[in-house]
């Protein structure tokens, strides 16, 4: 009885098309190592949130109103902030850069002050400022809101300066959001020149550029703790 031929892959040791057998072994591991993905923009993205929030977790309260005091004195210095009769701002969350002392300085001055109110899904809101006193959170994991009365999505056309929350910046102004796009879709409404000033900790300024999709707004200035100045982006 004659023996019964094995394919050339099954033993790639033996002859008869064994050499075959290990070209195709070889050329199999290779399309493996070509078919490793990148990851996409949103998923570089959410990685960096990850980290930025694990760093911002890390730091004390004492430092964090440190950081607010000194970050309130360097806005203040922004000549389009200190000439403004009305500025676009926020009310901070706790692991954010500190707004308190801002919103209070340039209330003291007279500033007319719009915070966001988040409306059902991605609805844009404006309110005044009232004071501390009236912030409050309306829902929960929302940003401290006024319960002054709202002002409509375009209100934010009336600020001299826009000042917004950033998770990291990099130098030609890409932003990193909390990944929800408001802000992208309010800064539409800015008019334009104003500046959009992104405000952040001096370790959130990234020398590497950020990934960047079509629908990412850049701002045009960054302010820190310890410094503010003025980028331009790479798309101007």
């Amino acid at each position: 009885m004659s023996a019964v031929a094995q394919p050339s892959w099954h033993s790639p040791a033996e002859g008869g098309g064994g050499g075959r057998g290990r070209r195709l072994v070889e050329e199999h591991r290779t399309d493996e190592r070509a078919v490793v993905r990148r990851p996409t923009a949103a998923e570089a993205k959410d990685a960096l949130r990850r980290r930025v929030r694990t760093q911002r977790g890390h730091r004390s309260p004492r430092l964090c109103e440190e950081a607010a005091a000194r970050l309130a004195e360097v806005v203040l210095t922004i000549p389009e902030v200190a000439a403004a009769r009305c500025v676009s701002v926020y009310a901070s969350r706790p692991l954010e850069p500190g707004t308190g002392p801002v919103l209070e300085a340039l209330a003291a001055r007279g500033v007319r002050l719009l915070l966001p109110v988040l409306g059902t899904g991605l609805q844009r809101d404006w309110a005044e400022y009232a004071g501390a006193e009236d912030l409050r959170e309306r829902a929960p994991g929302r940003p401290p809101e006024p319960g002054t009365p709202p002002l409509g999505a375009d209100a934010v056309a009336d600020a001299d300066v826009v000042l917004v929350p950033a998770l990291a910046v990099d130098g030609v102004g890409t932003r990193l959001g909390q990944g929800g796009g408001w802000y992208d879709r309010v800064l539409a409404h800015v008019r334009p020149g104003v500046p959009v000033v992104a405000l952040v900790h001096t370790d959130e300024v990234l020398d590497a550029p950020l990934p960047r999709e079509p629908h990412d707004r850049p701002v045009t200035a960054v302010a820190t703790p310890e410094r503010w100045w003025r980028v331009e982006p790479a798309d101007a």
